[in-house]
């Protein structure tokens, strides 16, 4: 690790059976109130909607990329659609759709998991594994566009390949969530937008499990057909970087394009589709995507 690495060493580790939690708080953090709220209901279905025919169509020539899953995914993560809890930074709606890459059917009652960073690079689980990227005795200049070319230490190395899990630290569970899809294959969460750690750029990861059974216990059985991540463009992000507190972050910023897990495919890649107000970002923003993916694959992508 060098000096400027945050705590994190890079992305998490699990397997599928997820476990019933409490219900989620909501916080909203720099951004104050959530524009893109409406999250579950209007907004969803608007965003949804209108590109649904088009991605739809698209996504079925091209499963979604597999990508690690990373060392810090986490068993029996909460059944819940805001996973903010009490985490700062600017507010995110992320509208999923999950359809059959073959036949462009929508799935209905998948298990999608979510986790991802918080604004400062820090996973709940593995504080103490990590750095982040503000205070201490951290450089103070702002976040460059500039790649840092190497991994976090422990770090995947490239490419597709698993990374060995590592057990969580700590009880905390913010920015981590699991919510069924509906008849329309389609799932929304309520999350702020992520930060960023040495070697990685933004993304959130993801899960998607199927064919197994939703009990009073949480989501049980059945196989993880997907396991991926969803990226931002690099206009995003650098604007979220003025914003604090992404703009406190000491933490040098790998770009999108010297990523060495984004695949540089756009959308079957993982890239979302954003809505966002380019001259007041802190307002928040809507993320849309459809994986399409193989329900009788089995991806876990793990290495333990």
């Amino acid at each position: 690790m060098t000096g400027n690495q945050p705590k994190h060493k890079k992305d998490l580790t699990r397997r599928k059976v997820v476990v019933a939690g409490a219900g989620a708080a909501v916080a909203v953090g720099a951004a104050g109130t959530l524009a893109a709220s409406g999250a579950f209901a209007g907004e969803t279905g608007t965003t949804a909607s209108a590109s649904s025919s088009s991605t739809a169509s698209e996504a079925c020539y091209k499963l979604t990329s597999e990508t690690t899953e990373g060392p810090y995914y986490i068993d029996a993560d909460k059944i819940r659609r805001d996973i903010t809890e009490d985490k700062e930074g600017i507010p995110l709606v992320l509208n999923l759709t999950v359809i059959d890459a073959e036949t462009c059917k929508p799935i209905a009652n998948a298990a999608v998991d979510i986790w991802h960073c918080d604004a400062l690079g820090i996973y709940s689980g593995y504080e103490s594994m990590s750095s982040g990227g503000g205070g201490g005795t951290m450089p103070t200049d702002a976040p460059s566009g500039a790649p840092t070319g190497e991994p976090p230490s422990g770090g995947p190395s490239g490419g597709t390949g698993g990374s060995i899990h590592e057990e969580p630290t700590d009880d905390e569970r913010y920015l981590r969530g699991t919510w069924k899809t509906d008849k329309h294959g389609k799932v929304t969460f309520k999350t702020v937008f992520p930060g960023w750690y040495q070697g990685r750029c933004v993304h959130i990861h993801t899960k998607v499990h199927v064919n197994g059974e939703w009990t009073d216990a949480g989501y049980e059985g059945g196989n993880t057909c997907h396991t991926g991540q969803f990226f931002f463009s690099e206009e995003a992000v650098l604007a979220s970087a003025e914003v604090e507190p992404y703009s406190t972050s000491t933490t040098t910023r790998t770009t999108l394009t010297e990523d060495t897990i984004y695949d540089q495919s756009g959308t079957a890649g993982g890239l979302l589709k954003l809505k966002y107000d380019k001259k007041h970002i802190a307002k928040g923003v809507v993320g849309s995507i459809t994986m399409g993916v193989d329900p009788d694959a089995e991806n876990d992508n793990t290495t333990r």
